[in-house]
């Protein structure tokens, strides 16, 4: 091409290669293998990036009615957790080039409102992550590709479900307690109906139950540092045997009972010992730093990315839920004698 003229077609690529424009279209979205020889493929590219052409992606995708843009609704902006899930999201997207949406639905619970005009023509597709099934019913649309993260697998609305090992982490935090010596464990619940924290309450009450001379209560909070402050109190300060760990579902749960504990003249870990779900920053903020579960929310959203993409192209998603590792820190000990209040 002359200097000074327009920017280079798609047709004066495949002069320069010696090929179709059908074969750089092929080339250059990724579909060529199959149709031209891996030669071809090359000299198309060269001559591509020799131009400088790059494809119109707007026009492309408004005439195969694409957008190439997902979006990944959350629960919540309130923890850094979701923010690593964007991150991970964005991160793959951003290597197919796609984009991603960020909106979050508060407290997962809904029904969430449509943040465009019309689901279906805005967007490829969708990730949904540790979201109530009716809070998806407005922005799913009925042909949208669906992927849902830290859901139930069984009856899912998504075409696709990736999980953390949340039952793997629950077992690490109570195998971790039952080897320092405790047998009685109070339950910082997550006040919020949705299937992750079921799983937390569930596989925590049947692993203790295998554990002979072991009691559990369970005391459920909003999940704030306040909310949580003022359920672990309650709990703490009722009459009778007093609890020698408290298991809570979250680290911001954690950070409550910290306080609640501290009203109550309690040392922790000597006189309790508290351990959290998550790894957030705060996790190592706190005094002394939480034991607690790490759950790679970067990595959760990567999977997320892939398996939509997955979706989308036809092909059959990875299996298997991401591992999770219990980091051991100053906050659990063998316990003391209890004592009663």
């Amino acid at each position: 091409m002359a200097r000074g003229s327009t920017r280079p077609t798609s047709r004066d690529v495949a002069q320069a290669a010696g090929v179709s424009q059908a074969a750089v279209s092929l080339v250059l979205g990724d579909k060529w293998r199959g149709r031209v020889s891996e030669t071809t493929a090359a000299r198309v590219r060269d001559a591509a990036r020799d131009l400088g052409y790059r494809p119109n992606l707007a026009a492309r995708n408004l005439r195969l009615g694409h957008t190439r843009t997902v979006l990944l609704v959350v629960p919540a902006l309130t923890t850094e957790f979701f923010a690593g899930v964007y991150t991970g999201a964005a991160r793959v997207a951003a290597t197919h080039g796609f984009g991603v949406v960020l909106y979050p639905s508060p407290e997962g619970i809904g029904p969430a409102r449509d943040p465009f005009a019309s689901a279906q023509a805005a967007l490829d597709g969708i990730i949904a992550s540790s979201m109530a099934a009716d809070a998806l019913t407005a922005i799913r649309g009925d042909q949208l590709p669906l992927v849902m993260l830290d859901s139930d697998p069984t009856g899912s609305l998504g075409a696709a479900t990736v999980n953390l090992d949340i039952p793997d982490a629950v077992h690490q935090i109570t195998d971790h307690l039952l080897g320092l010596g405790h047998r009685h464990f109070l339950h910082l619940a997550a006040d919020v109906p949705s299937w992750t924290f079921e799983v937390r309450a569930r596989e925590l009450r049947t692993r203790l139950t295998a554990a002979p001379g072991t009691t559990l209560t369970t005391a459920r909070a909003p999940i704030s540092i306040e909310g949580a402050q003022h359920a672990a109190e309650t709990a703490l300060a009722t009459p009778g045997p007093r609890p020698t760990a408290l298991v809570c579902d979250d680290d911001k749960l954690a950070a409550g009972a910290y306080k609640a504990a501290r009203r109550l003249g309690l040392r922790i870990p000597e006189d309790l010992s508290v351990t959290g779900l998550d790894d957030l920053a705060l996790a190592t903020a706190i005094d002394p730093e939480l034991t607690t579960v790490r759950l790679d929310a970067e990595l959760f959203g990567e999977h997320g990315m892939h398996a939509l993409l997955a979706v989308l192209d036809g092909r059959t998603p990875p299996s298997g839920d991401i591992p999770v590792h219990l980091v051991v820190r100053g906050s659990t000990a063998p316990p003391s004698t209890p004592t009663t209040p």
